[in-house]
């Protein structure tokens, strides 16, 4: 319908996700805020059970592989239980991981989210370079 090519879908999609894992990563120093914020763990969830980058990842999955549309669905229903139970754990893995532990898996996941924004962006001009 948008006439979008893959290769776009997948650029696209690594730039976001890029920009989301640096402000993770390196979070923006603000003085007006209180030293004891809450970490930045929503918007990585966010985008990555139902923001831009899943929408470009499905899209690129149903468009290259459509006859396995059933199975990328079950996939992303099974995904989604896994986040549901994650985050219904919540208070309890704060309580257990405490501010520095919650900081070190925010900066941990931010260095995982780059690795997958620069295998995205790679793949994408790696399929332009092709076409």
């Amino acid at each position: 319908l948008l006439h979008l090519k893959q290769e776009a879908l997948f650029i696209s999609g690594g730039i976001v996700l890029f920009l989301i894992a640096l402000k993770m990563i390196f979070p923006p120093a603000r003085r007006d805020e209180e030293p004891n914020e809450e970490p930045f763990i929503v918007p990585l969830a966010t985008p990555m059970i139902a923001g831009p980058s899943v929408l470009a990842t499905l899209l690129v999955l149903v468009s290259t592989q459509p006859e396995q549309i059933w199975n990328w669905f079950a996939a992303l229903l099974i995904a989604w239980s896994i986040t549901a139970a994650v985050l219904l754990c919540a208070p309890a893995i704060a309580r257990v991981l405490k501010e520095k532990g919650s900081m070190a898996v925010e900066r941990l996941m931010g260095m995982l989210l780059v690795m997958v924004a620069v295998q995205m962006l790679l793949n994408g001009i790696e399929h332009y370079m092709k076409h």
